[in-house]
C-alpha cells in the first residue's frame, strides 16, 4: 500500500529544537510513523513532555537537555543516538534563529553568530552523523530547516535570512557530496504558529493582516512542517534530494511587515 511508503519503522532519528513547535511535532510525526527519536533542546521539562508524548506511541526517546549554540554539543548528538538506539538513519537540524534587526543596526558580529548558529552547527551534526548513517544498509535522510525568509526580502531579517538562504544552499551542496547513499533535503516554513508567532495569534488584527496576505489565508500548524518532513525522511521520498520544500501557504511575498523605517 502507497501509506507503507510513509512508515520509518524502527529506524532513528535526531531532531533539534525539539521541545516544543516545529521540532515536537517532527519528534511525534515519526514516533507516530514508527521510529525512536533523539531529541534535543535546552528545557529538559519540554523534552521530558514530548518524551512522554512518544512514549504513548509506544516507541523510545531519549532526551538531551543542551544549548545547541555550542558546535561540539550538537556533533556529539550522533554518538547518542548511536549509543542509545544503535545506529542512526535521520537528522533534523531544526535549531536556529536570529533576531529581526535593521540592517544598520546588525553588527558583523550579529551576522557571524547567525551565521554560526544556523549553518554551522547543523553543518557540525551533519559531519558527525554521516559515518553512522552509512553503517545502515538504507543510507540516511538529512533535513534542515531552512526559511521562506531565506528566499524573500523583507526588512530586518539580514541576519536570518542570510544565515538561512545560506543553509538551504548547503542543503544543495552537502547533498551532491553525499550522494547516492544519504539524502540531503530542506524545508521552507512560512507563517507556522509557533511561540514565535504568538503575538500574531493573538492580535485579530494582526493575524487577519497575515492571513489575508497569505495565498491560502491561514497560518501553518506544525503538524504541516512535520508531514514534509516526515515524506523526506521516509521511503515516499527516496527519490528526492538536494531540494527544499516550501511550506508556506504559497507565498511570493512576505506576509507581515516589520516596522523598520526608511532611511
Amino acid at each position: 500500500m502507497i501509506l507503507d511508503r510513509f512508515r520509518i519503522d524502527d529506524k532513528v532519528a535526531i531532531i533539534t529544537g525539539a521541545g516544543r513547535g516545529l521540532g515536537a511535532a517532527i519528534a511525534l510525526a515519526f514516533a507516530e510513523a514508527g521510529a525512536d527519536v533523539v531529541i534535543a533542546a535546552r528545557s529538559e521539562f519540554e523534552l521530558d513532555n514530548v518524551a512522554g508524548q512518544v512514549a504513548e506511541l509506544g516507541r523510545r526517546a531519549k532526551v538531551v537537555p543542551v544549548d545547541l549554540s555550542n558546535a561540539d554539543a550538537a556533533a556529539n548528538l550522533a554518538q547518542v543516538a548511536v549509543d542509545e538506539f544503535g545506529r542512526l538513519d535521520i537528522v533534523v537540524n531544526n535549531v536556529g534563529g536570529a533576531m529581526p534587526r535593521a540592517l544598520l543596526d546588525t553588527s558583523p558580529e550579529q551576522l557571524t553568530g547567525a551565521f554560526e548558529f544556523n549553518v554551522a552547527n547543523a553543518h557540525a551534526l551533519v559531519t558527525a552523523s554521516v559515518k553512522h548513517m552509512l553503517a545502515t544498509a538504507d543510507g540516511g535522510s538529512i533535513i534542515n530547516i531552512t526559511s521562506t525568509m531565506g528566499r524573500l526580502p523583507g526588512r530586518a531579517f539580514v541576519a536570518y535570512g542570510t544565515a538561512k538562504a545560506a543553509l538551504a544552499h548547503y542543503t544543495r551542496l552537502a547533498s551532491m557530496d553525499l550522494n547516492p547513499r544519504i539524502r540531503v533535503n530542506g524545508i521552507a516554513p512560512g507563517s507556522i504558529l509557533t511561540s514565535s508567532l504568538e503575538v500574531v495569534a493573538a492580535n485579530d488584527e494582526m493575524r487577519s493582516t497575515v492571513e489575508g496576505a497569505t495565498p491560502l489565508h491561514r497560518l501553518g500548524d506544525p503538524e504541516d512542517i512535520a508531514a514534509a518532513a516526515l515524506y523526506l525522511a521516509s521511503p515516499a521520498g527516496s527519490y528526492v534530494t538536494g531540494k527544499i520544500l516550501e511550506v508556506d501557504g504559497g507565498l511570493i511575498a512576505p506576509n507581515l511587515d516589520l516596522p523598520i523605517p526608511d532611511l
